[in-house]
């Protein structure tokens, strides 16, 4: 039977591949964080106080202190194509899609901010992809990070009467492939350093104590990285956690603490990398780079080196093609 001709045009099948960050304001200003603040903080997974006591405290207090105070921290680190967590992000998103370009579209989204997951799966699904990886860019496991990106692109999924076949990235915390990479991009930067570290700090975002008890793998992972990386690279790694926010336990040792402590043991010369985070963003570029060195001085150290993410450097992207690639095999 030949296709009708008002029947709309029916696009190539082929197969998608959606990577997705946590997100950023849209500029370093206050009203753009606090945009980005109010999602973030609404969200269950992200902060599992019941609404009806979390709401207020977020909306009569959170969101009319903390944007300006994170909006200055952004600018610190703001550059001209715009947040740094977004421009590497987009970057390994355009690496990926030059290396698959023959089998796959590569598409990037954020959990908040733009684009949204939601979007960028009904633009895929328009232009024809019939399968989908949906690719969170976490290696260790939470609920907060991992768990918020599928849930929304399942919420999105069930908005659509025509399904593409889904699949997902799962955590790589102890996958070889991203244990070599970290191995060969820390070294690498060591080797470029004018000093030799007393210590090298592997610093994780911390999350609170009770996403643990609660049955979050998320430490587990964060600590068989660290063992593994270790092993890997034949030194010890001391390990800590960042970004403690409000008056609940969190995970610990903390990363300034243990940095201060560090410096009060004698241990002068530090360098410090964080391997949760796929790109370099606020939390590394600001709270490390910048209040960590700080801190570091302040309790008397000598030498202090932030080491970068894997970003879109060859190390990180033949690590995550490596993933991906495996994932989307029989599609590919």
């Amino acid at each position: 039977m030949d296709k009708p001709a008002d029947h709309p045009d029916i696009p190539q099948p082929k197969v998608g591949i959606l990577v997705v960050n946590l997100g950023t304001p849209d500029a370093p200003t206050t009203q753009a964080v606090k945009r980005y603040l109010k999602q973030f903080l609404s969200d269950r997974r992200v902060v599992e106080i019941p609404p009806l006591i979390w709401q207020p405290i977020l909306r009569g207090i959170i969101l009319n202190t903390r944007p300006q105070k994170s909006a200055k921290a952004y600018a610190k680190v703001w550059t001209g194509d715009g947040s740094p967590l977004a421009s590497f992000t987009i970057a390994q998103s355009k690496s990926l899609g030059r290396r698959m370009q023959a089998v796959a579209d590569v598409r990037h989204a954020m959990r908040y901010g733009n684009p949204s997951v939601p979007d960028q799966l009904a633009a895929m699904k328009a232009a024809g992809c019939n399968k989908i990886l949906i690719a969170p860019l976490y290696p260790q496991y939470s609920g907060a990070t991992t768990g918020t990106v599928l849930d929304e692109a399942y919420a999105a999924l069930t908005r659509m009467r025509w399904h593409p076949a889904i699949r997902t990235l799962p955590p790589y915390h102890d996958d070889p492939a991203y244990i070599t990479a970290l191995k060969m991009s820390v070294e690498a930067s060591l080797a470029q350093l004018d000093f030799t570290p007393d210590a090298l700090v592997i610093s994780f975002h911390g999350m609170p104590e009770r996403t643990l008890h609660l049955g979050d793998p998320y430490h587990c992972h964060c600590q068989k990285t660290a063992r593994l990386l270790s092993e890997a690279m034949g030194r010890e790694l001391v390990v800590s956690f960042q970004s403690r926010f409000g008056r609940a336990k969190w995970l610990e040792p903390a990363t300034d603490a243990t940095l201060m402590q560090l410096a009060r043991d004698g241990r002068k010369k530090v360098a410090i990398f964080a391997p949760g985070f796929s790109v370099d963003c606020l939390e590394t570029l600001e709270e490390l780079a910048i209040q960590g060195h700080e801190q570091f001085e302040e309790a008397g150290g000598t030498h202090f080196a932030y080491l970068p993410c894997l970003n879109d450097s060859d190390i990180g992207m033949d690590m995550l093609e490596t993933l991906i690639r495996r994932e989307v095999s029989g599609w590919v």
